[in-house]
């Protein structure tokens, strides 16, 4: 799965079959925040949304930013990711 990064846009996405699915985020007080994740109804089900946050996490990890979730996926992946924190 080809996840890209648009920092100017603040978004992760990937395309399956010509949709794209993406992550928002907004960079503050030290965290990377993920605002949405949205995978449409054509390319559910193929662990699009996991990948998406993780490669948005392992970004901020690199960049020395915390994670944090106002998206209600984002905060239940992190859940079950503790090591991500």
């Amino acid at each position: 799965m080809n996840v890209n990064h648009f920092p100017e846009k603040e978004l992760f996405t990937v395309e399956e079959n010509g949709v794209t699915a993406y992550v928002s985020y907004k960079v503050h007080d030290g965290k990377l925040d993920i605002l949405q994740t949205i995978v449409p109804e054509e390319i559910s089900g193929r662990g699009i949304a996991s990948e998406l946050v993780a490669a948005a996490y392992a970004h901020a990890k690199s960049v020395g930013l915390k994670p944090a979730a106002t998206c209600s996926y984002a905060a239940k992946w992190l859940e079950r990711h503790p090591d991500e924190l």
